[in-house]
This record gives structure tokens, C-alpha cells and sequence, in this order.
């Protein structure tokens, strides 16, 4: 283990194999209610609330599950879009210079399929965009090897 080796961890988190003598005698003991400066609140009963946090639950884990959907999309629609103009970019650049024809096709074709991952991405189909966005950037790739 790293740290120090006479750093011992609070009682409540050791095991029982790490638990000493020491350590019981450290821990803070609360022998009586009037021991304390606050008086607990009265605990109401587990039935009471049962089912108004099931409902809160489900509705707060739905909303995090679009949540977490939509900026999936959205970064996939994005990062598409952003490589799809840097593919036309590049595309135009190399067909304006003096580069062999397969590099500025090559770009243009990678262009192209880091397009259709946005359209993907856009439409909810983030694994797929995924892997689209992937192979359109291996072909930009194989455009600049032939430069």
C-alpha cells in the first residue's frame, strides 16, 4: 500500500482484521441521548414515504438517461460535422496543390462518411456514429499517405 505506514484509517472504515484495541478506545462514543448537543429527529416509519421515492427515483434516473442521450447525439452529430468539414477542407487544399488525385478523393470520401455519422449521430444512433466517424477518418487517413 502507498502512504504512510503509521496512517491508521477511522474505525468505521476498517475491517475487522485492521480494527485494534486502539482504535475502539479512539473512536467517540455517544453513551446517551443528553451526551449530545442535538436531539435526533424523531425517525418516521419506513412505509411512510415508500412510495413517493419510488416515483422521485424513476423520475429523476429518466431524466438523467435523456440527459445523458441527448449530449450523446449531440456529441456525435458534432463530432462528425466538425471532421466532415475538416475532410472537405483538406479535400479542396490538396486538389488545389499539386498532390495526386487519389489524396484530395480520399479526403473527400472521408469527408463524406464523418457526414453520414453525423446524420447518425443526429438521429440517435450514437454506437454506430461511433464507428462510422472511425472509418471516415481511417479513409482521411489513407488520403494522406497517398500525398
Amino acid at each position: 500500500m502507498s502512504g504512510r505506514p503509521d496512517a491508521d484509517l477511522p474505525p468505521d472504515t476498517q475491517t475487522a482484521e485492521e480494527t485494534t484495541e486502539d482504535a475502539r478506545q479512539d473512536a467517540p462514543r455517544v453513551d446517551s441521548p443528553e451526551d449530545t448537543l442535538v436531539d435526533a429527529p424523531e425517525e418516521a416509519p419506513e412505509d411512510a414515504y415508500e412510495d413517493d421515492d419510488e416515483h422521485d427515483d424513476e423520475g429523476e434516473d429518466e431524466d438523467l438517461l435523456a440527459a445523458r442521450a441527448r449530449r450523446a447525439r449531440w456529441a456525435a452529430a458534432g463530432t462528425g460535422a466538425v471532421l466532415a468539414l475538416a475532410g472537405t477542407a483538406a479535400a479542396l487544399l490538396r486538389a488545389a496543390g499539386t498532390a495526386p488525385v487519389l489524396a484530395p478523393v480520399a479526403y473527400a470520401c472521408g469527408a463524406a462518411v464523418c457526414a453520414l455519422a453525423a446524420v447518425l449521430g443526429a438521429r440517435g444512433r450514437t454506437r454506430r456514429a461511433l464507428w462510422t466517424t472511425v472509418a471516415g477518418v481511417m479513409v482521411m487517413a489513407l488520403g494522406d499517405q497517398f500525398d
